[in-house]
């Protein structure tokens, strides 16, 4: 930082495409901090240094970084400064930040250069020198990249193609870069392996009417996918010729970006042009998923709930038999069961298998340092899914191993899964966003003085990232109304620091419902098929729409389920499925 003249450096959780889950190759906040999380800024000024993340990751943090010399600074929480007041606060009238422009967003850093503008400091968004420090960082990933068929994606790239070029028609745009390697997988009908979890390619592109070019390694992309990409009239050129490629445009090309998910670099490299921000066309578009992605999700759904069976199944018998199980093994058993599934490519994530006081952890990624037998005298959670070529799941189950839950914890269970199915069974006008339904599953929890400061659903990509946009369901405003094809996360929770967590977690569908004189209303329809402890209700807070619900959907379960099941784990589902 000396020898580059900078006063404060910003290492933020991102690659050059603002992925939630970097390659390894661009782990540079997880290289110089040792948390592991996946959201998290590390700032270091001369004598400081700092980690902001947000409440997902507090209880990791704090472990993580005992001895290291960094700070954890809580985002959002009384008492700790943003990265920005702090910075105004430590550095003086004058002084420079760095940060490397290529993992930060242009929104952002443009946002961050204004408020530190007011104190005359100084955003330099052309410095990194990380490289120098590590040595042994990972190579870009060099994977090959896998035709996603239209078989499964009921759209083939021409038709994408055409849809996104209408958006920029309406948004009086002449061209777009799409950074997001989501987006470019779904609008070029490939998948990949470049980012742990997420089937992905690493690559961008950029599309007009003139000419629509995929920036990647050729080398990755099979003989027969290359030949269909030009086919359908897309030029490849190498990853690395972006900028340059972008810096040719003619003055005042009306260039569509998403500022928010697309990075300073090449934000500079359009300066000439003229930029219309707003969410990408192709990010609309892959979240209302057409008919084909949706039987795609239901074929997935039915897999992963097969595997779920036979794990809990497995799960309770090991542990009825005095077998030793800890969190590891167990999420090792559960991907065992995915993988025998057809179509399986990977995890949708890192398991989160924790046991007890582990539970309380939203984000707990076991670890043989931190790994725990469990044991018959507390609850266990499981966050978990997979990457099926027609689909990708998420689920969380919370079971009881004690023989006796506490009061307390059969309270808690409950308020949580009221949340879950309240929100399942919410109707709602068309044109609703996330936030004025999130209030459905936080309600029987909000009665009893508990909240829970995460997000209450989240998009689901079809076979791509489990963490999709543009939809959510929060408590925070987001402008993004919910519409008919979108499937959307429902995961109410609630977590007792020491004691254990639970959330219950299925995956919903946005689907059409019913029209009257105040206009089209939409519902949603759960996907996911898996039992839900009953051992561990409170039937004095259940209403009774909500134990039909319960029952209607522990019928669904075991019709869908057991026909695939052999004899003992069918009569073991039909148990925990019974009516009550």
């Amino acid at each position: 930082m000396k020898e580059d003249k900078i006063d404060a450096f910003i290492i933020p959780t991102a690659d050059p495409h603002i992925s939630e889950y970097p390659a390894a190759c661009w782990k540079d906040r997880e290289w110089i901090s040792g948390f592991t999380g996946s959201s998290g800024t590390v700032v270091i000024t001369a004598d400081k240094a700092g980690l902001w993340t947000d409440s997902r990751y507090f209880l990791q943090a704090d472990e993580q970084l005992k001895n290291s010399g960094i700070d954890l600074y809580k985002m959002r929480t009384a008492g700790f400064p943003t990265i920005a007041e702090f910075l105004l606060d430590v550095l003086k009238n004058g002084q420079t930040v760095g940060l490397n422009g290529l993992t930060y967003s242009i929104a952002d850093a443009k946002s961050l250069a204004q408020a530190l503008s007011s104190k005359g400091i100084k955003l330099d968004s052309d410095k990194y020198f990380i490289d120098r420090l590590w040595t042994e960082r990972p190579a870009l990933p060099d994977g090959m990249a896998f035709e996603m068929p239209t078989e499964l994606s009921g759209k083939d790239t021409v038709e994408k193609l055409t849809e996104i070029k209408e958006a920029l028609h309406k948004a009086n745009a002449d061209c777009t870069v799409l950074s997001s390697l989501d987006e470019v997988a779904w609008t070029f009908n490939f998948r990949g392996t470049d980012v742990l979890y997420n089937p992905v390619v690493v690559s961008y592109a950029f599309i007009s009417d003139k000419e629509t070019v995929l920036f990647v390694n050729p080398k990755k992309l099979p003989d027969e996918l290359s030949d269909r990409l030009t086919k359908d009239d897309v030029i490849i050129a190498d990853y690395a010729m972006l900028t340059a490629y972008l810096k040719r445009l003619a003055a005042g090309t009306r260039v569509f970006l998403d500022c928010n998910r697309t990075n300073v670099a090449i934000g500079n490299a359009v300066k000439h042009c003229t930029i219309i921000d707003g969410i990408s066309p192709a990010n609309h578009l892959k979240s209302v998923k057409n008919e084909t992605e949706i039987n795609g999700f239901h074929n997935a759904v039915l897999k992963d709930g097969i595997a779920l069976a036979k794990f809990f199944f497995w799960l309770e018998k090991s542990m009825a038999n005095g077998d030793k199980v800890t969190e590891l093994s167990s999420s090792d058993k559960l991907t065992t069961f995915r993988a025998e599934q057809p179509l399986y490519i990977m995890n949708s994530f890192e398991t989160i298998s924790s046991y007890g006081a582990h539970g309380a952890i939203v984000h707990y990624e076991p670890t043989p340092e931190t790994d725990v037998e469990l044991k018959p005298d507390n609850l266990y959670l499981n966050d978990s899914g997979g990457q099926y070529l027609d689909g990708t799941t998420d689920i969380t189950r919370t079971i009881a191993l004690c023989t006796n839950p506490t009061a307390q914890m059969k309270d808690d269970y409950t308020r949580v899964l009221k949340g879950t199915i309240d929100l399942a069974k919410c109707k709602f006008p068309a044109g609703a966003r996330g936030c004025m339904v999130d209030a459905f599953a936080r309600k029987a929890l909000w009665e009893g003085g508990i909240n829970f400061t995460h997000g209450t659903g989240h998009g689901i990509g079809h076979c791509l990232n489990v963490h999709e946009g543009p939809q959510s369901i929060r408590m925070e405003e987001n402008p993004t109304i919910l519409k008919e094809g979108m499937v959307i996360s429902d995961e109410p929770a609630l977590y007792r620091t020491g004691q254990y967590g639970i959330r219950t977690e299925n995956m919903i569908l946005v689907k059409k419902d019913c029209e009257t004189e105040w206009g089209q209303f939409l519902s949603f329809e759960t996907l996911t098929l898996c039992y839900i402890d009953t051992k561990l209700i409170d039937m004095s807070l259940m209403s009774p729409d909500e134990l039909r619900w319960l029952n209607s959907y522990h019928q669904m379960v075991y019709n869908k389920l057991s026909p695939h099941l052999n004899e003992e784990e069918r009569a073991w589902l039909k148990d925990k499925t019974k009516e009550i």
